[in-house]
């Protein structure tokens, strides 16, 4: 399994869980080799097989050279979690420069783009391989606009629904199911990156179950998704949202 944006929130939770129940798992990371080299210690520390990859899903050359290393050194590929992404400080639509734009549609948007057409490539039956499972991280966001906060991102995450319609579509017939989890409010440390890290807290009130939700509540929606008890599920997009 490849496990994009591993090295910490929903990915490192998700590579945690998909190494305990019998996977082989590869994490890439962007700049925090520390936190990657930890999750991957944590998973051989209990018998599990993990390796950290440096890359940024927004650059062609690092997505090829990455799964190119999978092949070389892993075999073959399985499953894909597209889970990398980002978002910026809090602002209104009418702040947003075009450079911030490019950014957050970059990297949330074309990377995946570019690691499902790797993976595509490495499952379908078209091309003599035997299937596989893909798992794109969307967000609540998608629905809900994020107004006053980050649009551009809520905008990003909408692109990933329709892109895992589209492709489950596309590839359903080649062996390879193609879903979504759209997390609500959930403890990560993305919401620093937003400019409020305690954010879960203050719009916990607006969940009807009444609290924020465990990076491990995710994951563990993300390896259902991606095991045989989900084996006629492709298109969906899953809210994991405590029902908001």
């Amino acid at each position: 399994m490849l496990v994009t944006g591993g090295s910490r929130g929903i990915g490192a939770a998700t590579a945690r869980l998909a190494a305990q129940r019998g996977y082989t798992v590869c994490i890439s990371y962007l700049h925090n080799h520390a936190a990657a080299e930890a999750i991957v210690a944590d998973i051989t520390a209990v018998g599990g097989h993990a390796v950290a990859l440096p890359a940024d899903v927004s650059v062609e050359s690092d997505v090829i050279r990455l799964f190119e290393h999978i092949d070389i050194h892993l075999g073959p590929l399985s499953a894909l979690v597209n889970n990398a992404g980002i978002l910026e400080q809090q602002m209104r639509v009418d702040q947003m420069d075009a450079a911030r734009l490019q950014r957050i549609f970059t990297t949330n948007i074309v990377g995946p783009f570019l690691c499902a057409r790797e993976a595509v490539r490495r499952m379908s039956t078209r091309y003599n391989a035997i299937g596989g499972t893909i798992v794109n991280v969307s967000s609540a966001a998608a629905r809900l606009g994020a107004p006053g906060e980050y649009i551009d991102y809520a905008a990003s995450k909408g692109a990933i629904d329709t892109f895992t319609i589209g492709l489950a579509k596309e590839v359903a017939t080649e062996g390879i199911r193609v879903n979504a989890v759209r997390p609500g409010a959930i403890y990560t440390e993305i919401h620093a990156s937003g400019g409020e890290p305690e954010r879960v807290d203050r719009v916990k009130a607006s969940v009807p179950m009444q609290r924020g939700g465990q990076v491990e509540e995710v994951a563990r929606v993300i390896l259902w998704l991606l095991s045989d008890e989900a084996s006629y599920i492709t298109g969906a997009c899953l809210d994991v949202t405590g029902g908001r």
